[in-house]
């Protein structure tokens, strides 16, 4: 946060000082959780349908903090306004505009946000001080948080951005009022929740068009959509994908991690991805484009890509464990990002000569598609090869047992954990086993009941 009275702070959010000096000078960070209360931060009170942050000022206050953003009276240290939230969202408009050379990156997608900041964030902390968004807080209270971290020295912010309807993404540029934006891909994430692929589309499409004249549109290559999004727009672009002018030659992978060369118009080097998976290339080219069009060498942006390492809580997480592997891949689920974990898990039992073995929850938010898509996706793990596909709680991937009797894949309906775990018996070293579904399946719970049957069986 940047140095402002306490006077400028109210001015800014039409707010009225309460048991606070004009005088106070305020540089603390904003948090929302009373439980991080420290010194250096302030706490900015939501009421939310179950519980009303203004109950939790006190608690913050006794934690460190220097005061409360809040939208009722407190008697403790505070700024009241009609709506924290839009408070907020002031707030962050005019740091944002205050701080000389700030260079904001917009990054926005269906898939691969989180990896493509952490990328970038990797490239742009060599070249100087770099906030990014933490975790996924990519909506309009997330963002604001993260334009807020910012101070005078800072030289970059990359701010993720999330959408649940038409509107969200364009009222975060407005905000963040990007240098860079970034469109990964259009897939069918949230379509449940926004209708069709082509609205997604002009949703994600809504950060292009928010650039201001004179602004970088950095746009993948991997649908129909994206790659039109700057036609007609006074923006600069920059392309990447296959065959574009970032992109990846020689590419091959070595124990699922990628390497390649990353071709741009300012060079080529190599580069060695720490994170696992091929899915991770076009993310890596991603960032590799934003960085560039920010005028990083292409040397630094290749070693920052190299050096980065993701931990992404549930993301292609791979652990062994007793002769197996495990990927933990539940963070999230639609049919893009279950194919690309799908083919990891074929390629990590190919090179290690085991089975295959794909623990499959339900995809959430699909909408009129639901059926369609874990259908498609059994299909898939028909034809990548593997050799069990392992149904979870859902009845889902049922419809093609009839298709595929005669074929090597070896379908398993569980509707519970304790089916699930009689299927370890027959796991064998070498084996690879991923768990993938929707965050709501909560299927941590049935990754750890999993790991321990095969460490009793293994003792």
């Amino acid at each position: 946060m940047i140095k402002i009275s306490a006077q400028e702070f109210a001015h800014v959010v039409d707010g009225k000082l309460q048991n606070l000096s004009e005088d106070f000078v305020i540089d603390q960070l904003p948090i929302i959780n009373s439980a991080a209360a420290r010194s250096g931060t302030f706490f900015t009170a939501f009421k939310g349908n179950n519980v009303d942050g203004h109950d939790y000022v006190s608690e913050a206050i006794r934690g460190g903090c220097a005061f409360a953003l809040v939208s009722r009276q407190v008697s403790e240290p505070s700024i009241l306004v009609k709506d924290t939230g839009e408070a907020l969202i002031s707030l962050a408009k005019y740091v944002r505009n205050r701080i000389d050379g700030l260079r904001v990156i917009g990054i926005t997608g269906s898939q691969g946000k989180t990896t493509t900041k952490e990328f970038l964030y990797s490239i742009l902390k060599s070249e100087g001080s770099t906030v990014a968004t933490e975790g996924n807080f990519n909506t309009e209270i997330g963002v604001p948080l993260t334009i807020l971290n910012c101070n005078e020295q800072t030289k970059y912010c990359i701010i993720e951005m999330g959408a649940r309807h038409q509107g969200d993404i364009l009222k975060l540029t407005k905000v963040a009022n990007p240098n860079v934006g970034v469109v990964l891909v259009v897939g069918t994430a949230h379509i449940g929740e926004i209708g069709s692929v082509e609205k997604i589309a002009k949703t994600k499409g809504e950060l292009i068009a928010g650039l201001n004249e004179g602004s970088t549109a950095v746009l993948g290559s991997y649908d129909q959509w994206t790659p039109k999004m700057a036609d007609g727009l006074k923006v600069n672009k920059v392309v990447f994908g296959d065959n574009q002018v970032v992109r990846a030659a020689d590419v091959e992978i070595h124990g699922g991690y990628a390497h390649f060369d990353l071709v741009t118009p300012a060079g080529r080097n190599s580069v060695a991805l720490q994170v696992i998976g091929e899915q991770q290339i076009p993310n890596a080219l991603a960032a590799a484009s934003a960085a560039y069009a920010l005028g990083v060498s292409n040397e630094n942006i290749a070693t920052g890509l190299t050096i980065a390492k993701l931990d992404s809580k549930w993301r292609m997480q791979v652990e062994s464990l007793k002769g197996i592997q495990i990927i933990n891949d539940f963070y999230n689920a639609n049919p893009e990002s279950m194919k690309a974990a799908l083919k990891t898990l074929v390629l990590l039992s190919q090179e290690s000569g085991g089975s295959s073995w794909a623990i499959l929850g339900k995809m959430h938010e699909l909408g009129h598609i639901e059926a369609s898509s874990h259908l498609e996706i059994a299909g898939y793990c028909q034809d990548l090869g593997v050799d069990h596909l392992v149904s979870f709680g859902t009845d889902l991937y049922k419809e093609i047992s009839t298709e595929i009797n005669d074929r090597n894949l070896q379908l398993h309906h569980c509707k519970d954990a304790d089916a699930v775990l009689e299927l370890v018996n027959n796991f064998s070293a070498g084996d690879v086993v991923l768990f993938k579904a929707s965050r709501a399946e909560r299927f941590e719970d049935l990754a750890n009941a999993v790991k321990s049957k095969w460490i009793g069986v293994n003792q």
